[in-house]
């Protein structure tokens, strides 16, 4: 009877995790085939992995491929058919996995058709990794095009110049990550949340560019408690002038009714004074909404921002952080699903 209800117990465990997928990504799998649990490239486990099922709460499960280190030179695309799929780095770093290509705008045809990795699938994750596009100074060049619901990013790096993030649908949500690029490095049109982050400046140019198209659209970009910072003066070629002088905006409307707002976020030096650039756009104050509140640093200059820009109260400041801005209808709790990763 003890022995019954022992195996029982064992059978109701293993029913509760049964949704969940497991396959593993490494250079030292030689085939992939579909049905298996090992592939050699991360593209072959997107199309050959078995699909989650359904545990007894009725909640979908996940599909987490597990990625050795190594450098994976390849295109991934996360189709809309592949949803809760959890990309895992098994190194030590992000450092020690990275996704990467080198396609620019001119090579592929577009800005939208050199993303290293593409992700439409909802409930996405990524956790320990890097995502990278080393064109380099060569124009448009995306290392990571999102467009979906309910996505998070921990402890994850975004490597390039112009247009390294694509942040454009659904509520995304970065975690202890780091952004790297030159100009409109972070564009798009989620509604996102940068959280403990570092966007790090490689070039004189614009840190987002934003694309919110009318003021009743709840997108928008959030950079709370995290840090700008720069490498400017340490470009290779990089003149004097460049060198000593503020180049870097906070951002640019992109659309105009961009909303970008940076909230407990230390600025570089390198931050111009004015804070936002209007895109040239001379005919009164622009749209955007753009907003700060307690930026510290020596790029924090509240009294030299552009006139039509914000500087936020404690309650105004509320509303933008991560439980709250990225709720949504179904009460998203991004923080806590986040807790769940490594």
């Amino acid at each position: 009877m003890q022995m019954r209800l022992i195996l029982s117990v064992l059978i109701l465990s293993a029913m509760s995790y049964a949704q969940d997928v497991h396959v593993r990504v490494s250079p030292d799998v030689k085939t992939g085939i579909e049905g298996t649990s090992e592939f050699p490239t991360i593209q072959m486990a997107m199309d050959h992995h078995p699909f989650a099922g359904i545990g007894p709460d009725g909640k979908a499960g996940r599909v987490y491929i597990e990625i050795a280190p190594g450098t994976y030179r390849e295109r991934v695309i996360v189709t809309q058919n592949h949803t809760n799929i959890t990309l895992l780095g098994m190194g030590k770093s992000p450092a020690d996995v990275v996704i990467t290509n080198s396609l620019n705008a001119k090579q592929a045809g577009g800005t939208f058709f050199t993303e290293a990795v593409e992700i439409n699938g909802e409930g996405f994750e990524a956790d320990n990794l890097t995502f990278e596009n080393s064109a380099g100074n060569a124009g448009q060049a995306v290392a990571v095009a999102l467009r979906a619901a309910r996505s998070i990013f921990k402890h994850c790096r975004f490597m390039g110049y112009q247009d390294t993030l694509f942040a454009d649908y659904g509520r995304q949500y970065y975690l202890d990550s780091y952004i790297e690029g030159g100009v409109d490095f972070i564009f798009g049109n989620a509604t996102a949340v940068f959280d403990h982050s570092e966007l790090h400046a490689n070039g004189p140019g614009h840190l987002t560019a934003q694309s919110r198209t009318s003021p009743d659209q709840t997108t928008g970009y959030v950079i709370v408690n995290s840090k700008v910072t720069s490498g400017i003066e340490h470009m290779a070629g990089a003149s004097p002038e460049v060198s000593a002088r503020a180049v870097t905006s906070l951002g640019r409307p992109w659309r105009p009714y961009s909303r970008v707002v940076y909230i407990d976020t230390e600025l570089s030096a390198d931050v111009i004074a004015q804070g936002w650039n209007a895109w040239g756009k001379t005919a009164g104050d622009p749209l955007a909404f753009y907003a700060e509140f307690h930026s510290t640093g020596p790029g924090a200059n509240p009294a030299g921002r552009v006139a039509w820009s914000h500087q936020l109260g404690a309650k105004e400041a509320a509303q933008y952080q991560p439980k709250m801005f990225l709720a949504g209808a179904d009460h998203w709790d991004a923080e806590a699903e986040a807790r769940k990763l490594p």
